[in-house]
C-alpha cells in the first residue's frame, strides 16, 4: 500500500518532492523518485510496507530497465499471475512482490493487464521505449487517483492535496457545478472534484498519455452491471456456491507480512468476513475492532461483542462521544482531501485510528449492502412504483406537509426522519428516486443556496445517464447498479480509504473480489430482496441463507442499523464554522443551522456538507 504522484510535462524535482511529502501518511515506510527530464516524466512513491517488506521498493523497474511502475494498492491474485508469467519466460527479482507482477504483466499483456488484476489499485506505468505513461484505477475505485488537466503539465496523484503541491495547480479555483452536485448527492459523483481543472479518473478506467506530445485518451476496461445470465441450480445451490466464493475472497485478502485485523459492527457483512476468516486462522488470533456510542439507538457494540464471542476472536471496543467527536472534527475534515457529506466518516476514522494501534491491515464488510440489496431504500422501490400509480400529486403534497409536522427525534432511523426522506423520492421518475433519497438538499434548495438556476437533469446527470444506459430490466437491479457504481465508489470507499490511510492503515474489502462479484451480479434480484409489498421484504436474503449455519439467528434477523452517529443532536451543541464556502449564500446556511438548533427542522445532512466544505476547502 502506498501513495503515488507524478507528472508529465512542465514541473521540477522540487514539485515532485512536495507532492510526495503531502502523502507521507499513505506511505510512512519509505519514498522513491524517478525523473526523466528529457521526455519529461516524473514519478514518486510513498510506501506503506505490507507485502514483501524488503523487496517492494518503488519506483520499480523490470530487469531490462524498459518499464517502470509506481503503485498504490494490493493485487490479491499476484501469486497466480506470477506463475503464469514465469511460464512465459519472465524472470522475477523479488520473492513475492505484487508490484513486480505489474511490470511483467504489462510487458506480456499490455493494456489487457488491468482486466486480469484482482485487487485494489491506483497506478502509473512508464514505458520508456514507447514514451507512454498509463495510469489506471481498480474496478470499484477502492484506491483513489486524481489528475490535472492544465495544458503543459498533466499531473496525477493519490490525493488532490498532493496534486495541488505542483506549481501549476496551487491556485486552482473551486468548481461551482461540482459543489452544487455535492449538496445534491452528499459526495462528488463520477469524475467531479471540488476544483476546476482537477478530475477523478473513474473507477475501472485507464488513461494512456503520450509523454512526448501530451496527447491522452481515457478508456473504460470494466464497469459494474447486472448480468442477466442466471446461474443454473436452485437457491440452495447458489447459497452453497456463495459460501465457497466468500471463503476464498476473505482468505485471499488475509495475505500480509504485518499484523491484520477485522472491523466488526455486529451486522451481517462484517460478521460474515470474521466467520470466514476464522476458517483460515485460529479464531483467538483474529483481532476485531468496533466503535460504540453512549446513545443507545446508535450503539451496535453489544452485537459486535456477541459475534466476537460466538466466533472466538480477540475483541477490542471503544466509545465515540460528543467531546471526542468535536475535538477531532476540524482536523479530520481539513485532512479529508476530497470533502464527503457522509457523517459516518467520523466513527470510521475513530475506528481506523483505534485499530491502527494494534494492526496495519484491516478487513471490512464494504460492498455487501450494494451487491445484495441491503439498504432500506430497496424496500421502497416496489412501493414507490405502486404509490406513483395510485397517489394523485396534490394528495402526495398534502402527505409531505403532514409528515413535515411530525415531532423531530434524534434517535437513529426515527419515524420522522425515515418518513420525510422516503417521501422525497416518491412521485419522482425512477432515475431520480435513489439519488434523491440520499440527497442532503433538493434541487430548489440548492438553487436558493447558490442563488443559481440549475435543473435536475444537470444536477444528477451522471446517475441519470447510468440509469438510462442500464441493460437491467427492473428497478431493483438498476438501483443496485446505482448504489454500487456511485454510492459505493464515490462515498463508502472514499470514506474508508481516507479514514484508514490518514493513520497509515490498509483496509481491504473481500466482498469486492472479482469472482464473487461476477457471480453475485448474475443472481436474480428476487433472492437478494425477498418478499412482496403486502408481506414486507427481507434484504440480503441469499447472503443470510448462506450464513445460516455460521452466525447466530438474531444477528441475521437484525434490522439494518448503519454506521450512523447522533449528528442531529450533536449539531445543536456545536458552533457554525467561521469559514467561507465559495459560491454559497452564507446567511442562508447560518439560518438553517439556527432552525436546526431550535428544532424547527432537521437539517443534519446539509449542515454536515457545509462543515465538510468549510474545513475541507480552506
Amino acid at each position: 500500500m502506498c501513495g503515488i504522484a507524478g507528472f508529465i510535462g512542465e514541473g521540477t524535482a522540487a514539485d515532485l518532492k512536495a507532492m510526495a511529502d503531502a502523502i507521507i501518511h499513505r506511505g510512512p515506510d519509505g519514498e522513491g523518485f524517478f525523473a526523466d527530464q528529457h521526455v519529461p516524466v516524473f514519478l514518486a512513491s510513498r510506501r506503506l510496507a505490507v507485502v514483501d517488506l524488503p523487496g517492494g521498493a518503488q519506483p520499480m523497474w523490470d530487469g531490462a530497465g524498459d518499464i517502470c511502475v509506481v503503485f498504490n494498492g494490493e493485487i490479491y491474485n499476484h501469486r497466480a499471475l506470477r506463475r503464469e508469467l514465469e511460464a512465459l519466460g519472465h524472470k522475477f527479482l523479488t520473492d513475492h512482490s505484487d508490484t513486480e507482477v505489474l511490470l511483467y504483466g504489462y510487458k506480456a499483456w499490455g493494456l489487457d493487464l488491468f482486466i486480469r488484476l484482482n485487487g485494489m489499485f491506483g497506478l502509473a506505468i512508464y514505458d520508456r521505449h514507447r514514451k507512454t505513461v498509463v495510469i489506471a484505477r481498480d474496478r470499484f475505485g477502492e484506491k483513489p487517483l486524481f489528475y490535472g488537466t492544465k495544458t503543459g503539465a498533466l499531473a496525477f496523484a493519490s490525493e488532490i492535496t498532493s496534486l495541488r503541491k505542483h506549481s501549476a495547480y496551487r491556485d486552482v479555483s473551486p468548481a461551482k457545478l461540482s459543489l452544487m452536485k455535492f449538496f445534491a448527492h452528499g459526495f462528488f459523483p463520477g469524475e467531479h472534484t471540488p476544483f476546476e481543472q482537477i478530475k477523478k479518473l473513474p473507477a475501472g478506467h485507464m488513461m494512456i498519455v503520450n509523454a512526448a506530445t501530451g496527447a491522452r485518451e481515457i478508456k473504460c476496461y470494466w464497469t459494474f452491471g447486472i448480468d442477466p445470465n442466471t446461474p443454473s441450480g436452485t437457491p440452495d445451490d447458489w447459497a452453497a456456491e456463495l459460501e465457497s466464493k466468500l471463503r476464498r475472497a476473505v482468505v485471499s485478502r488475509m495475505e500480509s507480512d504485518v499484523p491484520l485485523g477485522i472491523f466488526l459492527s455486529g451486522g451481517v457483512d462484517s460478521s460474515a468476513v470474521l466467520s470466514f476468516a476464522s476458517d483460515a486462522r485460529p479464531a483467538a488470533s483474529l483481532a476485531t475492532f468496533s466503535i460504540g456510542f453512549k446513545e443507545k439507538s446508535y450503539d451496535e457494540s453489544a452485537y459486535a461483542a456477541q459475534v466476537a464471542t460466538h466466533i472466538g476472536s480477540t475483541h477490542h471496543s471503544e466509545i465515540c462521544d460528543l467531546g471526542g467527536a468535536q475535538a477531532l472534527l476540524p482536523s479530520l475534515l481539513a485532512r479529508m482531501d476530497e470533502p464527503l457529506g457522509d457523517p459516518s466518516l467520523l466513527p470510521t476514522s475513530l475506528l481506523c485510528a483505534f485499530a491502527r494501534k494494534h494492526v496495519t491491515v484491516a478487513l471490512s464488510g464494504d460492498g455487501g449492502d450494494e451487491l445484495f440489496a441491503g439498504y432500506d431504500p430497496f424496500k421502497m422501490i416496489q412501493r414507490a412504483e405502486l404509490y406513483d400509480r395510485l397517489m394523485p400529486r396534490p394528495i402526495h403534497q398534502a402527505v409531505r406537509m403532514m409528515a413535515a409536522r411530525l415531532p423531530l427525534s434524534d434517535t437513529n432511523m426515527s419515524l420522522d426522519f425515515v418518513l420525510n426522506r422516503g417521501l422525497m423520492g416518491l412521485k419522482r421518475r425512477p432515475a431520480l428516486r435513489n439519488p434523491v433519497w440520499l440527497a442532503p438538499l433538493q434541487g430548489e434548495e440548492i438553487e436558493d443556496l447558490f442563488q443559481t438556476r440549475v435543473g435536475e437533469e444537470e444536477l444528477y446527470s451522471e446517475t441519470i445517464a447510468a440509469w438510462d444506459a442500464s441493460n437491467a430490466t427492473n428497478a431493483v437491479d438498476r438501483a443496485m447498479e446505482f448504489y454500487t457504481r456511485f454510492y459505493l465508489t464515490d462515498d463508502i470507499l472514499v470514506k474508508t480509504d481516507r479514514a484508514s490511510m490518514r493513520v497509515s492503515l490498509e483496509a481491504r474489502a473481500p466482498f469486492l473480489e472479482n469472482e464473487l462479484v461476477d457471480y453475485v451480479r448474475r443472481l436474480p434480484w428476487q433472492v437478494k430482496l425477498r418478499g412482496n409489498i403486502a408481506g414486507g421484504y427481507t434484504t440480503k436474503w441469499i447472503l443470510k441463507r448462506t450464513l445460516a449455519r455460521r452466525l447466530p439467528p438474531d444477528i441475521l434477523a437484525r434490522k439494518k442499523q448503519g454506521f450512523g452517529i447522533p449528528l442531529a443532536a450533536w449539531l445543536r451543541e456545536w458552533t457554525p464554522p467561521e469559514k467561507y464556502v465559495p459560491f454559497v449564500n452564507d446567511l442562508a446556511l447560518r439560518a438553517r443551522w439556527e432552525m436546526h438548533k431550535n428544532r424547527a427542522r432537521d437539517d443534519r445532512r446539509a449542515l454536515w456538507c457545509w462543515l465538510a466544505l468549510a474545513y475541507g476547502l480552506n
